[in-house]
């Protein structure tokens, strides 16, 4: 996995280096997808950039991206690419969206990166340990809900996606919530500033670069429901310490 870490740093740079010049310019190319999600000139040319680098290096691994689709997903390995997960933050200059790199090796995630090129924040996970800016993080091990800072993307999605009464029961019966979400939240959970990350809608490209960055921090990671973030029926995530897990799903399914 070295040579694979210093990779994914290698993308994480060159996106970077696509992506700074968009942030607070309004020439940014913005455009309405099919499923009504905003799409920029940034996000498209970050994973134009990340997919040449890797075909050169890599030509036998697959890619799936978000903007470019997907191809060789049977290879041994396969990159993950959201070049930038947090669009609606990114077109309205909030600093907290990041660029999400995956690795898979025969199918399951094997190493994870997060990066906020403005706050010069870099996450990346193994599964076994998480580094941030090259220190190890963990998890803060809050040992109930009601101490705990609970993150989520859009308030709106919990009712639209999943059950609304649960999740606004989760928010009643934590500490502190925010809206601090898309991939910057479950950077925030797994260095210790947040302890719940949730969201009710997820494609896999915005997920499976996350599970290694948790898991590697102590955390855990599944969907709505408790079960395998990984499974390929995966469509949400919940993140928090094990402590946490299993009070978190019950009062979602409540």
């Amino acid at each position: 996995m070295d040579s694979f870490k210093a990779f994914i740093r290698e993308l994480a740079t060159a996106s970077a280096e696509v992506i700074i010049p968009y942030y607070g310019n309004p020439q940014f190319g913005l455009e309405i997808k099919e499923d009504d999600s905003p799409v920029t000139l940034a996000d498209r040319s970050a994973e134009q950039t990340m997919r040449q680098l890797i075909e050169g290096r890599f030509p036998d691994h697959g890619i799936i991206g978000e903007e470019y689709g997907s191809i060789r997903t049977d290879a041994e390995y396969v990159w993950v690419l959201d070049p930038i997960d947090g669009t609606k933050s990114f077109i309205t200059a909030v600093p907290l969206f990041t660029t999400l790199i995956g690795l898979l090796h025969r199918g399951k995630p094997a190493l994870g990166c997060i990066h906020q090129p403005i706050l010069r924040q870099l996450m990346v996970g193994d599964g076994r340990e998480t580094v941030l800016n090259d220190r190890p993080v963990r998890c803060r091990q809050v040992p109930s809900i009601g101490q705990a800072t609970l993150l989520t993307s859009d308030p709106l999605f919990p009712a639209l996606y999943q059950n609304g009464s649960g999740f606004d029961a989760l928010t009643r019966a934590t500490r502190l919530y925010r809206t601090f979400g898309d991939g910057y939240g479950y950077l925030l959970m797994a260095s210790g500033w947040a302890d719940i990350m949730v969201d009710p809608i997820m494609k896999p490209w915005d997920l499976l670069p996350l599970i290694p960055c948790i898991t590697g921090a102590g955390g855990v990671i599944t969907d709505w429901q408790g079960r395998d973030a990984a499974a390929p029926e995966a469509h949400s995530a919940v993140a928090c310490n094990p402590a946490l897990h299993q009070q978190v799903i019950t009062l979602l399914g409540s």
